[in-house]
């Protein structure tokens, strides 16, 4: 059986074509064009476009027997009744509801009872406080619908205005024990839960429609199944669905996650808790990763990565650098947060500022990870995936760093394959996930010289890490 694979990210569509006999057939990814996305915001239509075209493409000539469907938290889009685009989706990188958030984290007590509701921190980050935030820009939110970016393409597929329950727990909108819109957030925004997608969950498939099945050179009628998060679907598509297991991505963002039996919540906010497709995940994310090792590129040098590399090779006094250019997530959770060099001399060149960067944005994870061991326990096992393997230095850098052993997947789009895991299952394929015959990767081992170095390092970032806050 096929299974087509779509995920719009957030900076690139994907399409995979899964066969349940054979594994990956093909794999197609497209950055966004220019006018589709600017990080902070997408063009919803744009982006789905974009999506549905690989798609088409993957699988022209094909019987396709079930269409994945993934996507990214935090993103909201107000439509029309007719369902059309009436913003840019803001992106989990949009900060313009800072001032709003800060406003209301003058409340501790609001903040811990939001917090201890929903798994979510008061930030600008998640849907429920953009909302506030365009409000109070003039919209009248009562007359739109509202999606984001993963709820849009299931709706131009399927037509049905629906959500995954584990895509919803990133909005700020779910209360994350019962699984269901809070309607006490919902009245204070001023919206209701008419005018919210549906939650459902991986398992309620949906029939394409006929205008779908024109877009992607299908037959009308083959099951659909909504999205889950990109980070929720790499916890799956790496088997890390038991307890003590830990995945550590770095892309365009960062994130760690420990599947969980229950919610964890701390009692001081640091980290999140959101909903996986089965369990629930106590992780903790950052703003800053591959965004920063972009802008250093694009704006310090005009060779290749692997030029760079070379150019820093051998370095080792470098400066602090604070990865907070689009804020502060986890787990400070400061919007107003921005990057910094610190401890800069004279004597520093381009390819030291590069490698700061590197060992910043590791040393903000660190500094999560930490907090998850407090709260969870040391992880018997950290599986390590992202653009962040493009590098091999900047992975030994990453696990020396960490001072403990990480495996590599097998599988280069972790996401795309815990959306063809999951079909699978729906498709009957597999029992379960747990079922799914997961290949072991590759094991890298820290060199304790090099966890020595980096623990004094660590001390450094974390002391100017405090005198910014």
């Amino acid at each position: 059986m096929l299974i087509l694979v779509l995920e719009s990210s957030t900076t690139s569509a994907k399409a995979m074509l899964f066969s349940t006999d054979a594994g990956v057939l093909d794999l197609v990814t497209s950055e966004y064009l220019p006018e589709n996305n600017d990080v902070e915001s997408q063009d919803g239509e744009g982006v789905f476009m974009q999506t549905v075209k690989l798609g088409k493409q993957i699988c022209a000539g094909r019987k396709i027997d079930s269409i994945a469907l993934g996507g990214v938290w935090h993103s909201v889009v107000l439509c029309d009744k007719d369902m059309k685009p009436q913003t840019r989706v803001l992106s989990w990188a949009n900060t313009k509801a800072a001032d709003v958030c800060n406003q209301i984290r003058s409340n501790k007590e609001d903040v811990m009872h939001y917090y201890k509701k929903t798994g979510c921190m008061v930030n600008a980050i998640y849907p429920s406080f953009k909302l506030l935030h365009l409000k109070e820009q003039g919209y009248k939110l009562e007359d739109y619908y509202i999606f984001g970016q993963g709820s849009y393409n299931t709706y131009r597929l399927t037509g049905k205005r629906v959500v995954t329950d584990c895509m919803a727990s990133g909005s700020g909108l779910l209360n994350i024990h019962n699984k269901k819109y809070d309607k006490d957030i919902l009245k204070e925004i001023g919206i209701s839960e008419n005018q919210l997608c549906e939650i459902v969950t991986y398992r309620d498939m949906l029939p394409l429609s006929i205008e779908g099945a024109r877009l992607l050179g299908l037959e009308a009628g083959i099951p659909v199944m909504p999205p889950c998060s990109d980070g929720a679907l790499n916890q799956v598509g790496v088997g890390a669905l038991e307890e003590g297991v830990m995945t550590f991505s770095v892309g365009t963002s960062a994130a760690i996650r420990l599947s969980t039996a229950k919610p964890i919540i701390p009692d001081e906010p640091s980290t999140w808790c959101y909903l996986s497709p089965t369990l629930w995940l106590s992780g903790a994310a950052t703003s800053g990763a591959c965004n920063c090792i972009d802008w250093m590129k694009n704006n310090f040098f005009d060779v290749s990565y692997a030029e760079i590399e070379k150019e820093s090779e051998g370095v080792v006094d470098t400066p602090v650098f604070l990865p907070f250019l689009f804020g502060e997530r986890c787990p400070g959770w400061q919007d107003n947060n921005r990057g910094a060099f610190l401890g800069l001399q004279p004597y520093h060149s381009k390819a030291d500022l590069y490698q700061a960067v590197q060992e910043g944005i590791l040393f903000n994870v660190y500094q999560c990870y930490k907090v998850l061991c407090e709260l969870n326990g040391v992880p018997r096992k950290i599986i390590l995936s992202g653009g962040i393997l493009k590098s091999k230095r900047w992975t030994q850098m990453c696990v020396d760093i960490f001072g403990t052993e990480m495996e590599i997947p097998t599988v280069d789009q972790s996401s795309l394959m815990g959306a063809a895991v999951l079909a699978s299952e729906q498709l009957g394929a597999i029992a379960s996930a747990k079922d799914f015959p997961f290949k072991k990767g590759q094991i890298m081992n820290p060199n304790p010289e090099k966890t020595m170095f980096y623990t004094k390092k660590y001390e450094t970032y974390k002391f100017w890490y405090d005198k910014m806050k």
